[in-house]
């Protein structure tokens, strides 16, 4: 057979197939799919066997020539008659069907599966914290007055930043205090990259604590949800959500490595007790942002790092929320906090130990302040210049003190009026002396 009339005859098979089928199938791997969302499974088989059928016949025409022409032949004398028609109509009728498009198709595209992204349990659960937390932390700018050196002209520059998150709906941030500490102004970035100036409430230098207040909608601000520090167990996973370099919401996860941790306020150096250590990440910048448990309930505040380097060691540390509700509540309300205290000054506790006595070396003791008034001694030089020690502090409310960080735990747990009874090691003997506790001279 010649090879014009093979050339017709897969013309006129394909165009039957064509055309008996919707325009928007495409011929892929030897079969016909109709991808038109209103395909049925029972017209995508009809267009499989049909190409089936369409492959047999080529088949057939591959073979030799007295082959081919008996099949032409079988398909009747009218195919013979009418040979140069059929080829010009073959020809129109494939081009419309390939080029043409159905008004309820838009396009004739191939199927382009795409596996979905499949999370374990446990991811989706901190994805999920991540986005319901993440308008609660804020974003916080140290600014500092600068004069310059050339000009004179004063100017207003950042010299610090750390993170913190929304505590009510009337705008108060909270964050640690050496975060802002040295602030000529202060700004507070929320989640939506909103910003507003910040006004300094009050700030706990003693446990490292701050209070902000901005002008911000109560649509923008999100409070984050308090929980509880006082069941917390070694081990369990807990997240922390800052902007560690001045960086957009970062994430971290650990788990706590410690309870009941003691570290000293970068301000005045006083002890903090019953810290958290975490090995989450606390780099530069997450310090203020709030550390959650699993459920997404704050259990503290990110503070401080170990890390002699000066990079994130696996050793970080949060001020508990339990310490960190009521020194918010009294900032709040007063805009300081009214702590307890003797009234004195002491010895460091290297000094003490050197003298081979256990204890806390009272230097002075003014009579103005509450240890002066009940009677205690500071410790002086003799008309020779010898130095006569003062008071040692042994114990209060017959708990025993060893230095200043277990005087410092006891005054933690008494309040302004309270009466205690400080015991001091006076020359060779022990002596019992009452003492009325006062707040600080400056908040009073």
């Amino acid at each position: 057979m010649k090879q014009k009339e093979m050339a017709t005859s897969c013309s006129l098979l394909l165009s039957t197939l064509f055309l008996h089928s919707p325009p928007s199938s495409q011929f892929s791997n030897g079969t016909f799919l109709n991808l038109s969302q209103r395909s049925s499974p029972s017209s995508i088989s009809l267009y499989s066997i049909r190409s089936k059928r369409c492959f047999r016949v080529l088949s057939k025409l591959s073979l030799d020539d007295n082959e081919g022409d008996c099949f032409l032949t079988s398909l009747g004398p009218a195919l013979s008659a009418v040979k140069p028609l059929f080829l010009l109509c073959t020809s129109v009728a494939l081009s419309f069907s390939l080029f043409s498009a159905s008004p309820a198709v838009e396009s004739a595209s191939a199927f382009v599966v795409t596996t979905p992204r499949k999370l374990q349990t446990d991811e989706l659960a901190t994805v999920r914290l991540f986005q319901e937390n993440t308008p609660s932390v804020v974003y916080i700018t140290n600014l500092a007055v600068r004069q310059d050196a050339f000009t004179l002209d004063v100017l207003e520059v950042p010299q610090g930043s750390g993170s913190g998150f929304v505590w009510d709906k009337q705008g108060h941030i909270v964050t640690n205090y050496h975060v802002i500490r040295g602030a000529s102004d202060l700004r507070v970035t929320l989640a939506d990259q909103t910003t507003f100036d910040a006004k300094i409430v009050g700030f706990d230098q003693d446990k490292d604590v701050a209070v902000l207040r901005i002008d911000a909608p109560k649509d923008k601000l999100r409070p984050i949800p308090v929980g509880v520090s006082a069941d917390l167990l070694v081990g369990q996973k807990v997240f922390a959500i800052g902007n560690p370099f001045g960086l957009d919401h970062t994430l971290t996860t650990g788990v706590i490595s410690g309870l009941r941790r003691e570290i000293s306020s970068a301000a005045t150096g006083r002890p903090i007790q019953d810290v958290i250590q975490t090995d989450a990440a606390i780099n530069p910048g997450n310090s203020g942002g709030p550390l959650l448990d699993s459920s997404g309930t704050l259990i503290g505040i990110n503070t401080a790092i170990y890390s002699p380097s000066g990079a994130s060691s696996g050793v970080g540390f949060s001020i508990p929320v339990d310490t960190v509700g009521g020194i918010v509540d009294q900032l709040v309300r007063f805009g300081k906090v009214t702590r307890p205290i003797l009234g004195i000054k002491f010895a460091p506790d290297q000094s003490v130990e050197q003298l081979g006595v256990s204890g806390v070396l009272v230097l002075d003791a003014p009579p103005s302040g509450p240890a002066g008034k009940a009677g205690l001694q500071s410790t002086k030089r003799d008309g020779y210049g010898r130095l006569i020690l003062g008071d040692i502090i042994t114990s209060v409310n017959g708990t025993k003190v060893s230095n200043g960080s277990d005087l410092y735990r006891i005054l933690d747990q008494c309040k302004v009026g309270d009466e205690v009874t400080v015991e001091v090691l006076r020359g060779d003997h022990k002596e019992k002396i009452s003492v009325t506790l006062e707040p600080k001279s400056d908040e009073t």
